[in-house]
């Protein structure tokens, strides 16, 4: 039986959140859940087999993606997971070598905080949190100013969840690549969006897959080793030995290959995606020239299809309940939408706090965004806002 369709058509605006599986995508998934179904941990017959050969073959794509060996890519449920096994995975070594700071940003998200808070609180780490300024670009030289002999590694996102602001990843990892700390960089927003500077010499790096179109609960890690040196993890989940011991657990094959089918068709696409998001990007900041607004976050170090704009004399929430049979936009991270309190990114670009309690995250792919219409959203805020006198 077909399941029935419960949610109302409204143009999609918060793939920053998630985006919807690919029809390609949903055929591969099934395939591997119906018919090839087969535990790739399985060695005495050819379901297992089949199994495993295209478990290495995602593995190998989705590692030539950013540039690595197909062995140093192992398979998550997700940037959350792979964030916790890098950080806490590395948490062993510094204790061990007395390399006990941390460097990060104050605009990560909460699958970087949070593990990184457990360390300062609870394991005597020292982590510095730095904040970006307006711009919402954090500078590489600030990095490179807080390192010290006993820094352990610099954790720091390629692009920010709620503003889209690019960070300067690449950048580091040319100039940390000469020193004993690793970085690793949460590319859950960044990847495949913009793909070369994941092959910069970036020694940890976090992928999400529901948000290039694959189903929820994938992703990888990418482990890069230094020469012969492999990055000194130690895994935090114990049982079966599964992706060399650090993430144990049979192998979820139709999650794993539709993560593989959805880099492939983000591939293959990714220069119309891009021309075509930053068109509609254009057609959102025409249409809101007729409000009073302004844009957070860095606009020329931004991806194209993320947009975080507060408006003047207006209350975020109450605009999304104003257009929620129309659009669905958010006003930032969904891991924290349910506390209605200031966005934590927002505040740390030093942002006062009615700004950052109103900024309203705009995020899309131009497939997604069908029915959308610019102008709409422009004269609902203008109905909105106070007339000025």
């Amino acid at each position: 039986m077909a399941l029935r369709r419960v949610i109302a058509v409204v143009a999609y605006l918060d793939v920053a959140a998630t985006t919807r599986v690919e029809p390609r995508v949903a055929e591969v998934v099934l395939h591997w859940m119906t018919e090839d179904f087969g535990n790739a941990g399985s060695r005495t017959h050819e379901y297992g087999a089949r199994a495993k050969k295209a478990v290495q073959q995602a593995r190998s794509f989705i590692a030539g993606t950013v540039g690595a060996k197909t062995e140093e890519v192992i398979f998550t449920s997700g940037a959350t997971e792979s964030n916790n096994i890098a950080l806490l995975g590395l948490a062993p070594h510094g204790e061990k070598s007395g390399r006990k700071h941390i460097i990060t940003s104050a605009i990560e998200h909460k699958a970087v905080i949070e593990p990184l808070t457990h360390l300062r609180d609870e394991r005597g780490f020292d982590v510095d949190f730095l904040e970006p300024g307006p711009s919402g670009r954090v500078s590489a030289q600030a990095v490179l100013e807080r390192l010290r002999p006993d820094t352990l590694a610099v954790s720091l996102m390629h692009v920010n969840n709620e503003t889209g602001v690019i960070q300067p990843v690449a950048e580091l990892a040319e100039k940390l690549r000469a020193t004993p700390t690793y970085l690793h960089v949460d590319a859950a927003q960044g990847y495949g969006k913009v793909p070369a500077d994941l092959t910069a010499p970036i020694d940890l790096i976090s992928i999400s897959g529901h948000k290039i179109g694959a189903p929820k609960g994938v992703g990888a890690l990418v482990t890069r080793r230094r020469g012969w040196n492999k990055v000194p993890l130690e895994p935090i989940m114990f049982g079966g030995g599964q992706e060399r011991k650090l993430r144990p657990g049979t192998l979820a094959v139709p999650l794993i290959m539709g993560l593989y089918e959805a880099a492939k068709t983000f591939r293959e696409n990714h220069d119309r995606w891009e021309r075509e998001a930053r068109a509609l990007r254009q057609q959102i900041l025409n249409a809101l020239g007729t409000t009073r607004f302004r844009i957070n976050g860095d606009p020329e170090h931004s991806v194209p299809h993320i947009l975080n704009v507060s408006f003047d004399q207006l209350n975020a929430e109450a605009l999304i309940v104003r257009l929620k049979d129309h659009v669905a936009i958010a006003t930032g991270s969904a891991c924290t939408s349910a506390s209605y309190t200031p966005s934590h990114v927002l505040q740390a670009m030093g942002l006062d706090d009615d700004v950052a309690a109103n900024g309203l995250r705009l995020s899309w792919f131009p497939s997604q965004a069908q029915d959308f219409d610019p102008a709409q959203i422009a004269q609902t805020i203008a109905s909105m806002q106070p007339r000025q006198t």
